[in-house]
């Protein structure tokens, strides 16, 4: 979608309260103790048991490109360094932040200033298991110097020098000594990151790749050779990569010497190359030679159908980018689709919301998923367990809370709307019927689908006589600029996913000289006689200004949310699916979450069950989970 945090490193933000963030001037409490894992063989769900042997089998087809952490943000390079090496900080599987190989922080006055307090005694080894070296503050520093000189060329530079003092400068070559940038150890045990402006919410990204540590001399011995091969790094995270041979296999084992090694389950991850491993994944599974597998949409039937299968499927985990339809405000799209008369239509709120409540939602979510579509369909930007305040979630908030159950999807008001909106647009000079200009992505066959229902649907409920959508097919190459970007659309599925740890991160697609929906060009005016959107865009600015009370920042960032959808410039439809449907041993609620990060792509806290997870028993564990989850928020507001 976009470079790895690219908004999160020019804003000043703050954090959530689920990353269990502290406010300047205060020590990190004490966390909360959590209960411990179930011993083995106890049941996990209902007729479930944890397997006797916790060995992960799994065929890729994407290669990492290295295991250099300091210069790479991948997803699959990412994947795989998160296993290797830990950071500061982590989130546990509720989201809460907990300490790592720090034991403790706290935050000046100014939120200027954060001192973070090392564990003792944590171990740098190599591929086969052998102590090389404590890990302490100075690998932090060594860490970011690194990744702060230009020739390096690491990726996560802008991440760390977009909020560290002098960090920029330095990377810049405008000063030369790293003793003015804003990392120092105080000592082996006391690491002070000194922020060039407020960052309340700066401990979340510390989850990230750029503040990894590195062991200084090991760095310098290896030179260019670095993370070149599974000698070439060190590691003092959960797993050591005991053997990787590039497309061929990757086996990575419990690391004996790690600090929290008593809540590593799972002892080996072992990986196989197979281009052809998507493809080939449901059958592996079948035959019990891998421990997780998709199942494309086109094969649910069979599995679905099957006695023998139906008890091993099971929906993925919901994932965190959100998808939405979008009115275009500023048409380029050829004469053909009479973007002036567009241009009329889409600046009359009863014109978008008889669209809106003409879009049968939970049809066009079916269209991928059939078995469970209200699994995904989402009444808001920001997708529920993104982020919370005060033990609340984010989307029971201010105005967003009234939208989080409602079904837009109404035949009565949409005929209703229409009726207004055709005296309205017809006293505006426009014409019908209104041409609706739709393009889809040909490399989905879902999305063709949802584009022919949303086009019935449409023209069935609102009549061709008012809207006539014409569907524009385009090839992947290119297709975000040649649609959406373009403003070659008048309405279009778009999707976004979150950089940071705060709800601003959802509002960016809208944001003025924006390439999504271009709202700043409507000529609506409320009431008062404001345009709507800069009604919009001061409630936006008014919350990115609250820096002190999350509470109040929090409801005026959904009250903003709230006002963007009720006027109709978007409407909500669903939230990504992870794989979708998988034949998985592996119950995602035990695993570290977090909507950012790398906590989703680590391994402590897994186990393996005996026998693969069915749709009843995923529903029931997410069911818990997310009580419990609910219960960790408001205990960690404390």
């Amino acid at each position: 979608m976009k470079r790895l945090l690219s908004l999160i490193l020019v804003l000043t933000l703050v954090l959530t309260a689920c990353t269990g963030g502290t406010n300047p001037g205060q020590e990190q409490p004490e966390q909360p103790e959590q209960p411990e894992g179930p011993s083995q063989g106890e049941d996990i769900t209902e007729g479930g048991k944890y397997a006797a042997e916790q060995v992960y089998k799994y065929t890729y087809a994407e290669e990492i490109t290295t295991l250099n952490y300091l210069i790479n943000t991948t997803w699959i390079d990412m994947s795989v360094a998160a296993n290797l090496v830990d950071t500061l900080v982590q989130y546990d599987k509720y989201g809460v932040l907990q300490p790592a190989l720090a034991e403790k922080w706290e935050v000046s006055d100014d939120g200027l200033e954060w001192t973070f307090h090392l564990k003792k005694g944590i171990k740098w080894v190599d591929y086969e298991g052998n102590e090389m070296a404590e890990t302490t503050a100075n690998d932090f520093v060594s860490s970011a110097k690194y990744i702060l000189t230009k020739n390096n060329e690491s990726e996560s530079a802008n991440i760390v020098y977009s909020v560290i003092k002098n960090a920029e400068e330095y990377y810049n070559e405008e000063i030369t000594d790293f003793s003015q940038v804003g990392v120092k150890a105080e000592d082996d045990y006391t690491l002070v990151y000194t922020l060039k402006e407020p960052v309340p919410y700066f401990e979340s990204m510390l989850t990230y790749v750029s503040f990894f540590p590195v062991y200084e001399p090991f760095l310098e011995e290896m030179g260019d050779l670095f993370g070149t091969a599974n000698s070439a790094i060190l590691y003092n995270g959960a797993y050591l990569l005991t053997e990787f041979e590039p497309q061929i296999k990757r086996l990575s084992t419990k690391n004996e010497a790690y600090w929290d090694k008593d809540n590593v389950f799972v002892k080996v991850l072992d990986y196989k190359y197979n281009k052809e491993a998507s493809a080939l994944g449901g059958e592996l599974f079948r035959r019990g030679e891998v421990s997780h597998a998709v199942i494309p949409t086109a094969n649910l039937d069979e599995w679905m159908t099957n006695p023998e299968l139906k008890d091993k499927i099971s929906p993925d985990r919901l994932g965190t980018y959100t998808y939405f339809y979008a009115f275009n405000f500023k048409p380029q799209f050829d004469a053909e689709y009479e973007p002036e008369n567009w241009k009329i239509a889409v600046n009359n709120v009863n014109f978008r919301k008889s669209i809106v409540a003409a879009l049968n939602r939970r049809a066009a979510v079916a269209t991928e998923d059939p078995y469970n579509p209200d699994y995904r369909v989402l009444n808001t930007i920001t997708p529920p367990n993104f982020t919370s305040q005060d033990g609340l979630d984010y989307t029971d908030i201010g105005d967003l809370a009234a939208l989080k159950g409602k079904d837009f999807y109404n035949e009565a008001e949409a005929k209703s709307l229409k009726e207004k909106a055709i005296e309205e647009l017809t006293a505006a000079g426009a014409k019908f019927p209104v041409k609706i200009l739709m393009p889809y992505n040909t490399n989905s066959s879902y999305w063709a689908q949802e584009a022919q229902v949303v086009k019935q649907g449409l023209e069935t409920i609102l009549g061709s006589d008012y809207v006539q959508v014409t569907l524009l097919p385009h090839a992947p190459t290119g297709f975000l600029d040649g649609t959406r970007r373009a403003g070659n659309y008048s309405f279009m599925q778009v999707n976004w996913g979150p950089d940071y740890a705060d709800p601003q991160t959802y509002t960016d697609p809208f944001r003025r000289d924006g390439n999504y929906n271009f709202p700043e060009y409507t000529t609506e005016v409320d009431a008062d006689g404001k345009n709507i959107y800069d009604v919009y865009e001061s409630m936006i600015q008014e919350a990115k200004a609250e820096l002190i009370d999350l509470t109040k920042r929090y409801e005026l960032f959904a009250n903003a949310e709230a006002y963007l959808i009720n006027n109709a410039f978007v409407m909500p439809l669903k939230v990504s699916a992870g794989d979708g449907y998988v034949a998985s041993v592996i119950l995602p609620f035990e695993r570290p979450y977090a909507p950012f990060g790398i906590a989703t792509m680590t391994w402590k806290g897994a186990r393996l069950l005996a026998d693969p997870i069915s749709m009843e028993e995923f529903e029931k564990a997410q069911e818990e989970w997310q009580t419990e989850r609910e219960n960790a928020l408001k205990e960690a507001a404390k």
